[in-house]
C-alpha cells in the first residue's frame, strides 16, 4: 500500500477530540478510508483506537495534544504514513532509536561528542525523508511500559520520553557495554515482544569472520591465509610467508597488531603501539615466537602479509562501506584509498593516516589508467560479495559494514578486515543542512524495515 509523508500539528477545536484525528481526503479516498472509520494508529511500540476524519487540502495530520502526549507525537514531525487495511492500523514512522555508548548530557552543543554531527545529520535525514529519530544509552535502560528515554534534536537536544521505536541502530563503541546484561534483555525484549528490528546487532571479531567466509564460495580468493593464534601455528605462517600480520581478535583502530618479517639474520617484529612503532629483532624463529608469545594477553589471529601497493613507501590500503538500501539489498556507498603515516604501517586515519580517492591512491601505487578502472571494479565486487556472503552465513542482522580491503602488487584484491561500527566521527567538516549518502541510505533502510 502507497505510504503518504505527513507533518503533525497540534490542534485544539471543539470538533477535535482526544480520540479524533484530521487527515486529508485524497489520501483517505487512496487508502480507501470512509470518514469517520475508526482505526488503530501505531507509532512504533503504541497503539490507540482513533477516528478518521477528512480534512480538504492539508497535508498535515491533525491531533489534539491530548492524543499526542499519549502517543509521544511531537508537533512539526514529519512521518510517513501507510494504512493496513487487513489489520485496519494506521502506521506513522518509522520510529528509529540509535543506540550509542554515552550521553554527555551537561553539554548542550556536544552530547553525543565526536557524533554529535552525525547525530545532528541523521535527523535533518528523517525530517527530509520522513521518519524520526532518537538517541539513548545503556544508562537508560531497561525500558519501562513500552516507552524509552532519550535524546531528540527539537531548537536544540532535549530529553524526553518515545515508544519502542520500529528499528534500533546499535551504535556501541565498547563491547563491554554490548556485552551487558542490561544491553543484551533489552535487545532480546525488542525483538521478541515488540517485533521491532535490530541491526549491526554486535562488534565483529577477525577470527569469526574469516572462519565464516571460508565456508561462502566464490569469496575464497580474497581471503589471505589466516588462522587463530597459535606458537606453533605462528612458526609455520613464518616458514612459509615473508612477512606474517598478528591482529588482536577484537582490535580497532590498528591498536596492538604486530608485523613479522624474515629479516637477514633472524626476524623483525614492528609493534604498533599507542606511543608509535617499536622495532625488536630476533636471532632465531624460536625466540621470536617465545618473545611473541609472552606479550600475548589476549586472543589474536594470524594473517598472511600481502605486499600492498605503496605511495613513497606507505602502505595502501581501501576502506569500502556497504550498506543495504531501501529494497534491503547490500549495495556500496562509499569508497576510498588510505595511506598510511610515515612512521606506522596501520592506515587509520588514528594512527596518522591519510584519505585519498581510489584513483589517486592506485596511480600512487603505479597503475596506469586502464589498470585503475578494473581494479576499482574488482574491489566494488570483492565488497559486495564479502557483505552478502558474511551476512547469509551469520545469525544477528547487519545492514552497514566497513570492509577494509588491499590490493598487491598485482593488482590482486584481498581482504584485510570487516568491521560492523564504521566510524562516524567528525573527519571533516560538513556543509549547513548536507545529508551524506550513507546517512540517507541509513534512514531509507530503516523506512523499508518499518514498510513505512
Amino acid at each position: 500500500m502507497a505510504k503518504a509523508k505527513l507533518t503533525i500539528r497540534l490542534q485544539t477545536s471543539s470538533s477535535l477530540d482526544s480520540q479524533t484525528i484530521l487527515l486529508k481526503e485524497s489520501i483517505m479516498k487512496q487508502w480507501k478510508l470512509a470518514a469517520n472509520q475508526t482505526v488503530t494508529l501505531q507509532f512504533g511500540s503504541l497503539r490507540k483506537e482513533v477516528t478518521l476524519v477528512p480534512i480538504a487540502k492539508s497535508t498535515t495530520l491533525r491531533v489534539h495534544p491530548h492524543l499526542a502526549s499519549e502517543m509521544n507525537l511531537y508537533e512539526g514531525a514529519k512521518l510517513n504514513g501507510r494504512y493496513s487495511a487487513e489489520t485496519r492500523t494506521f502506521h506513522l514512522g518509522p520510529l528509529i532509536a540509535v543506540m550509542v555508548s554515552r550521553v554527555h548530557s551537561k553539554s548542550s552543543d556536544r552530547p553525543f561528542g565526536a557524533n554529535t554531527s552525525f547525530c545532528r545529520e541523521l535527523t535533518l535525514a528523517c525530517e527530509k525523508f520522513g521518519g524520526l529519530v532518537y538517541f539513548f544509552s545503556p544508562a537508560e535502560l531497561p525500558a519501562e511500559s513500552g516507552r524509552l528515554s532519550g535524546w531528540i534534536y527539537d531548537k536544540g537536544w532535549k530529553k524526553r520520553s518515545f515508544p519502542i521505536p520500529n528499528v534500533v541502530y546499535n551504535r556501541l563503541t565498547k563491547r563491554r557495554l554490548e556485552n551487558s546484561d542490561r544491553v543484551q534483555q533489552f535487545i532480546h525484549e525488542v525483538k521478541s515482544t515488540y517485533r521491532s528490528h535490530v541491526f549491526n546487532e554486535k562488534f565483529l571479531n577477525k577470527t569469526e569472520v574469516f572462519q565464516i567466509l571460508k565456508q561462502v564460495p566464490g569469496v575464497q580468493s580474497y581471503l589471505p591465509e589466516s588462522y587463530a593464534y597459535k606458537s606453533s601455528t605462528l612458526q609455520a605462517m613464518c616458514a612459509r610467508h615473508s612477512t606474517v600480520y598478528l591482529k588482536p581478535v577484537t582490535g580497532s583502530l590498528g591498536k596492538g597488531i604486530i608485523r613479522i618479517s624474515k629479516a637477514p639474520k633472524g626476524y623483525l617484529c614492528h609493534f604498533n603501539q599507542s606511543s608509535g612503532v617499536r622495532k625488536l629483532s630476533f636471532a632465531s624463529l624460536k625466540a621470536m615466537t617465545q618473545a611473541i608469545g609472552s606479550r600475548i594477553k589476549s586472543r589474536y589471529q594470524i594473517q598472511q602479509g600481502i605486499r600492498l601497493i605503496q605511495s613513497n613507501g606507505n602502505p595502501i590500503d581501501f576502506r569500502v562501506l556497504a550498506q543495504k538500501n531501501n529494497k534491503g539489498v547490500w549495495a556500496i556507498t562509499s569508497t576510498v584509498g588510505r595511506i598510511a603515516g610515515s612512521h606506522t604501517f596501520v592506515s587509520n586515519l588514528a594512527r596518522g593516516g591519510t584519505l585519498t580517492s581510489v584513483s589517486t591512491a592506485l596511480a600512487r601505487g603505479g597503475f596506469g589508467a586502464a589498470q585503475r578502472s578494473a581494479i576499482y571494479h574488482r574491489l566494488q565486487k570483492a565488497a559486495l560479495s564479502l557483505a552478502a556472503g558474511l551476512d547469509e552465513k551469520i545469525p544477528e542482522h547487519f545492514a552497514e559494514l566497513g570492509i577494509d580491503l588491499a590490493v598487491d602488487t598485482s593488482g590482486k584484491v584481498w581482504l584485510l578486515e570487516i568491521n560492523s561500527k564504521p566510524s562516524k566521527e567528525e573527519n571533516s567538516s560538513l556543509a549547513p543542512n548536507k545529508i551524506r549518502p550513507s546517512v540517507r541510505r541509513i534512514v531509507h533502510y530503516c523506512q523499508h524495515l518499518a514498510k513505512l
